[in-house]
C-alpha cells in the first residue's frame, strides 16, 4: 500500500469515466480511453461473473502537508496475488522429491540457471549470500508480468511506482554491499574516483574532486533509474500495441481487417509478450546482479591494491 504514496490512483478513474461518457455521447468506442483504463491503476477490479467490483476506500492520513492514502488499488491486489502464488509455489517446491518431474523440474531448472549463470559469475564465493534476493526479484517480476496476460488480470509491473520500488530495493542492496565491502571511508573515497591517490599537486586534486564527486554521485542513481524505466516501458508497450491492434477493428469497422490483420497480429504480439515477460524478469535480475557485483568487486580491488602496497 505504500506504493499509493507514489501515484495518483484517482487519475485513471477519471480517465475511465471520461471514456464511458464519450461512448454515451457519441456512440463510438473510445480506443484511447479503453487502453488507458487497461494499463493504469484504479480502485476497482473487473472479475468474471461479478463485473466491476469496487475496492475499499480508507480515509487518507494527514501528516503535516503530506497526505497518505493507504486504500488498496488494482495493482496492489495483483501484487498480493503474486505474493500468495510465490508462497504456494515455493512451499510445494521446498518439499524434497527423489524423482522430480513436471513443474518441479521447470522451476528447478530456472533456479539453477539464475544461481549459476547470473549470480555466481558476479558474486563468486558470496553467491549463497545473495542468491535468495535475486530469485525473489526474478520470480516476483515474472509472476507479475504473466498475471497481466491473463484475462481480467492487470500488469503490476506496468506501474512505474512498482518498478521504482523494485529499483530502490536494488539500489539499497547495492549501497549496503558497497559500504560493507569498502567500509565508510573507502565508500566515499570511491566516489572521488581514486583521485586522492594520484600523484599530482593538491590544487589539481581539489579541482578534479569537485568535478568527479557530483558525477559519481549522479551515477549512483542512473542505474536504478534505468532499471525502473526499462521494466515499466517494456511491460506497458506490449499491452498498448495489442489493444491498439484490436482497436483497429472498431475504428475501421472492417471484418477483413479484423480477421486477417488485427487478430493474427494481436495473437503474435501476445505470444511475444509471454517471451517478453520472461526476458524482462531476466534482464532486471541480471542488471541488478551486475550492479551489486560491481559494488562488491570495487571494494575487493581496493583491498587487494592496499595489500600489495603493504
Amino acid at each position: 500500500m505504500l506504493l499509493n504514496l507514489l501515484q495518483d490512483p484517482h487519475a485513471p478513474q477519471e480517465g475511465t469515466k471520461a471514456a464511458a461518457k464519450a461512448v454515451e455521447e457519441t456512440g463510438k468506442v473510445d480506443i484511447g480511453g479503453t487502453i488507458l483504463h487497461h494499463i493504469t491503476n484504479s480502485h476497482e477490479l473487473e472479475l468474471p461473473f461479478f463485473g466491476v467490483v469496487k475496492l475499499p476506500h480508507f480515509d487518507p492520513i494527514h501528516i503535516g502537508s503530506m497526505t497518505i492514502d493507504l486504500s488498496p488499488t488494482k495493482h496492489v491486489v495483483m501484487m498480493w496475488i503474486v505474493a500468495l502464488l510465490l508462497l504456494l509455489v515455493f512451499t510445494v517446491l521446498a518439499r524434497p522429491k527423489l524423482i522430480p518431474k513436471g513443474l518441479y523440474n521447470f522451476f528447478e531448472s530456472i533456479i539453477v540457471y539464475i544461481r549459476e549463470e547470473v549470480v555466481r559469475p558476479n558474486f563468486g564465493e558470496k553467491t549463497d549470500a545473495y542468491v535468495n534476493y535475486f530469485l525473489t526479484v526474478f520470480f516476483f517480476i515474472l509472476f507479475a508480468n504473466l498475471l497481466g496476460l491473463i484475462p481480467f488480470g492487470s500488469t503490476a509491473t506496468g506501474n512505474i511506482a512498482v518498478t521504482a520500488t523494485l529499483a530502490v530495493c536494488t539500489f539499497l542492496v547495492t549501497q549496503y554491499s558497497a559500504v560493507k565491502a569498502q567500509g565508510i571511508v573507502g565508500y566515499f573515497r570511491h566516489l572521488m574516483g581514486g583521485i586522492d591517490q594520484m600523484d599530482m599537486n593538491i590544487a589539481m586534486k581539489a579541482v578534479l574532486i569537485v568535478i568527479m564527486v557530483p558525477v559519481e554521485f549522479i551515477g549512483l542513481f542512473t542505474k536504478p533509474f534505468a532499471l525502473c524505466i526499462r521494466l515499466f516501458a517494456n511491460m506497458t508497450a506490449g499491452h498498448v500495441v495489442i489493444l491498439s491492434l484490436i482497436g483497429l477493428i472498431f475504428v475501421l469497422k472492417s471484418v477483413f481487417v479484423g480477421i486477417f490483420v488485427s487478430i493474427p497480429m494481436a495473437l503474435f504480439i501476445y505470444m511475444l509478450e509471454i517471451f517478453v515477460a520472461f526476458l524482462q524478469a531476466y534482464v532486471f535480475t541480471l542488471l541488478s546482479a551486475i550492479f551489486i557485483g560491481m559494488a562488491l568487486h570495487s571494494g575487493h580491488e581496493e583491498h587487494a591494491v592496499e595489500a600489495e602496497h603493504h
